[in-house]
């Protein structure tokens, strides 16, 4: 793990690419799923802390590359997906164990869903706006009408009021909690309260996972999310918004990239 605190709830130990000097985890879309539910179903001991999975992708690497604060604050994670093909597509080239999956969220959170419905597993969904939060909810409850929703919340509130929504969360039961703010916010969220989430067996952070589910934005084709373009497909919908962001994150992942390319076979947390 990447962590300092080993959660106590079963699950499985990951092993790790090391990309860009991050411990990413080698795992299928399916096999963290599985992983989910099952901490989501064991007993867990009062005062343990969840299993906390986040996401890196290009932006995420580049973050971490100038930032010695946010890099710290992601390795306090248990787990570190690659959701980016760009990740998967140079571990292929370069490391000696490449990545098997891209494990992106838009599609994670299907696998999980499909699994909860069948253990009652309770879901929360905490970010986007009030309308994006409730059609998100409203869509994973159509496609999934036995998942069970233990609350849900708009991620727009101050810092004063998340003594309140922790509060909530606890009380809910919640299994999984999702975290949809976008980086680098919830992860910065998750870093000073993810102690106070002792009763939820997982936290994923799922950037914007929300917007996905609310029909407000669309994925790549297929093809281009093969070729780790959908970053491209993202820019031409959005070219004020995320173009200048591409351009400037992009050189900086692949130069971080390149300097740790020097890659070893993943192992065991």
């Amino acid at each position: 793990m990447t962590g300092s605190n080993m959660p106590e709830a079963s699950g499985r130990a990951w092993p790790v690419v090391p990309l860009a000097a991050l411990p990413i985890t080698d795992a299928t879309i399916e096999e963290t799923a599985e992983d989910f539910i099952l901490r989501a179903t064991s007993g867990r001991t009062a005062g343990t802390r969840p299993f906390y999975s986040t996401s890196a992708n290009g932006q995420v690497i580049a973050l971490c590359h100038h930032d010695r604060e946010f890099d710290a604050m992601l390795r306090q994670a248990d787990q570190i997906h690659a959701d980016g093909m760009s990740l998967v597509i140079f571990s292929r080239k370069f490391c000696p164990t490449p990545l098997r999956e891209r494990v992106a969220t838009t599609d994670l959170v299907h696998a999980v869903a499909r699994r909860a419905e069948e253990t009652g597993s309770r879901f929360y969904f905490l970010g986007g706006s009030e309308e994006v939060n409730r059609a998100a909810v409203e869509e994973m409850q159509k496609l999934y009408p036995r998942l069970v929703f233990s609350g849900r919340r708009n991620g727009y509130f101050s810092q004063g009021e998340e003594d309140a929504i922790l509060a909530d969360i606890a009380a809910s039961g919640t299994d999984i909690l999702w975290i949809g703010f976008g980086i680098p916010l919830e992860q910065r969220f998750v870093s000073r309260n993810l102690d106070r989430l002792s009763g939820v067996a997982v936290v994923k952070t799922c950037g914007g996972l929300f917007d996905f589910l609310a029909g407000k934005n669309s994925r790549a084709p297929q093809w281009m999310q093969d070729m780790g373009l959908e970053w491209l497909y993202r820019a031409m919908l959005e070219p004020r918004r995320l173009g200048k962001r591409y351009l400037l994150t992009n050189p900086i992942a692949i130069y971080s990239l390149l300097r740790h390319r020097f890659c070893a076979s993943g192992d065991s947390r």
